[in-house]
């Protein structure tokens, strides 16, 4: 039997409304390696957003490769594949790829090209067989055929739309890993945002105007699996029986709260079909939002502060909670958050947000009809989603296309102060 590990979106480095999730990431590599040890795979699959950054700290890269020196170092046996997620710097993730592929760890941060004579001249296509990574057995033997799918960008896609492109690169990359290992399954992993994938509301997923949305279609020659990263619920792919997303590490904002995490476990056995074992990893800090659903007023808030657990001593525990407070108020004086702030001092939890709900507002979002519930979730909006809504208003959804929104994300990125290269390789979206 093969067993192949499947996880995406570590975000390594992400900062969670000023805290350092740094101290959180190693707890889930610990565990991980740990997972390792049990389990002992054939393969360990990270399907993208190795970092939050395309220029992530010096200190989010050590724990990257301190994390694959060890494991490394556990099961030797084990190969590792990594892919560039939109997050990622493609090119930066590749830049020790032949020092990495001595230990057993393939990274694929970005396609490579090639270019193919004809009459008038030449063409260029992807290099699929670049993609794809057989996994051996200790006596040589192939096990499965993985194929190493990066984030696509528009300009490294065929065809007339982002979907259609990513679709036939989908088709293509699975129909030549069959015919280079027809014996074997083939397993791809890609970093997608799929039809029908489930969003929370208010998640840090930056899905725009569903204009990077693939929609799977027709496809009688799938692969035998397929693991996504990009959205964060982990849940399977619409339409299929076949595909999943294995979700995020940790939760990445408080909508995302109640999202279980942890580790896909595939199991390829000859002459039966896939199957999937989750291994679920408890998050170091819990979030919790006060109260759980809309505003409450002060002393209704209090209360439910004074129901967490209490702080022992002067020190905040490892698995201390992370907290979101929403208060119902037109006005909010300085006296009113002390008494929030000094309740929650004597309690095992730290404050991540605290949130302001405006009564009166009502502002109509037009992507999904959405409304906002308070002033934070206007402030802190990505204006991409913004300027793009507000073009959609006045012209009719889905009236802005490919090339208009590539032109507001580098006016954006050119605003931010994020150079175009570094938008095409790690950008938001």
């Amino acid at each position: 039997m093969t067993k192949i590990i499947c996880t995406s979106d570590w975000h390594l480095g992400n900062i969670f409304h000023k805290m350092d999730r740094l101290p959180e990431q190693q707890h889930f590599l610990d565990w991980l390696e740990q997972t390792i040890v049990d389990v002992r795979p054939d393969a360990l699959l990270v399907a993208g957003d190795v970092f939050d950054t395309s220029n992530p700290s010096a200190a989010a890269q050590s724990l990257y490769y301190d994390f694959l020196d060890r494991a490394t170092s556990l099961l030797p046996s084990m190969q590792i594949i990594i892919t560039g997620g939109n997050h990622d710097s493609g090119n930066r993730l590749e830049a020790p790829r032949l020092l990495l592929a001595r230990h057993k760890v393939e990274v694929r941060g970005s396609v490579q090209r090639q270019r193919i004579a004809t009459d008038d001249g030449y063409r260029t296509s992807l290099l699929y067989d670049d993609l794809i990574i057989p996994v051996t057995a200790a006596d040589g033997t192939t096990q499965a055929a993985v194929v190493a799918l990066p984030y696509l960008r528009p300009d490294q896609l065929p065809g007339s739309s982002y979907s259609a492109g990513v679709r036939q690169v989908l088709q293509d990359s699975c129909t030549r890993a069959r015919s280079l290992y027809p014996e074997v399954p083939v397993v791809m992993m890609a970093h997608i945002y799929t039809s029908g994938a489930e969003i929370a509301n208010g998640s840090s997923e930056r899905i725009v105007g569903g204009q990077e949305q693939v929609d799977f279609g027709p496809w009688p020659d799938h692969p035998d699996y397929l693991t996504c990263g990009h959205i964060h619920k982990r849940q399977p792919i619409a339409g299929t029986s076949w595909a999943r997303y294995s979700g995020s590490t940790l939760p990445m904002s408080f909508a995302e709260r109640d999202y279980r995490h942890g580790v896909d476990l595939l199991l390829l056995e000859q002459g039966m079909p896939p199957r999937i074992e989750f291994i679920e990893y408890e998050v170091q800090h819990p979030l919790v939002s006060l109260p759980r659903q809309g505003g409450a007023d002060i002393d209704t808030l209090l209360k439910l502060i004074a129901e967490l657990p209490d702080r022992q001593g002067n020190t905040l525990s490892d698995r201390c909670l992370y907290l979101e407070l929403n208060l119902t108020a037109d006005v909010v004086d300085d006296n009113t958050i002390q008494r929030m702030e000094a309740a929650v001092a004597r309690k095992d939890a730290v404050i991540c947000r605290e949130c302001r709900i405006m009564p009166d507002i009502d502002v109509p979002s037009f992507n999904g009809g959405e409304r906002f519930a308070s002033m934070d979730d206007v402030l802190n909006r990505d204006p991409l989603d913004a300027l793009i809504e507000c073009f959609e208003l006045k012209n009719g959804k889905g009236s802005l296309g490919e090339r208009r929104t590539a032109m507001l994300r580098e006016l954006v990125n050119s605003i931010n102060g994020t150079s175009s290269e570094t938008a095409k390789e790690g950008g938001a979206i």
